[in-house]
């Protein structure tokens, strides 16, 4: 019955900004620790940001200072700014929850970064 839902990708600029939501039903997201991984194409998914329930983060260096990952409680959603938008951040982008044993993953959207 976990459920993610994820929206705001598309195609932008090179410096551009992207805020990606992830609405949760099914469970809390304040309840477990939440993240963002993406998959470029012909590589493997790899864990963009994570956000813990005492509020610690952890970002790759390459998105460190240029995206934030966050969470609105009341509203049961997720999201990831991007900022300063690159051509090597183009990928698919996963929000996920992390169960015990188990994780829950959002459908993917698709970012572009494109001149």
């Amino acid at each position: 019955q976990v459920q993610l839902v994820e929206s705001g990708g598309g195609l932008v600029q090179p410096g551009g900004s992207l805020r990606l939501s992830c609405t949760v039903s099914g469970t809390s997201v304040a309840s477990y620790t939440v993240g963002w991984y993406r998959q470029p194409p012909g590589k493997q998914r790899d864990l963009v940001a994570s956000l813990s329930r005492d509020g610690s983060t952890q970002y790759r260096d390459s998105v460190k200072d240029r995206f934030t990952i966050s969470r609105d409680n009341a509203k049961n959603t997720m999201y990831l700014q991007m900022n300063g938008l690159k051509f090597e951040d183009t990928a698919v982008y996963y929000c996920c929850i992390f169960f015990p044993g188990q994780a829950y993953w959002g459908q993917g959207t698709q970012v572009t970064v494109s001149s």
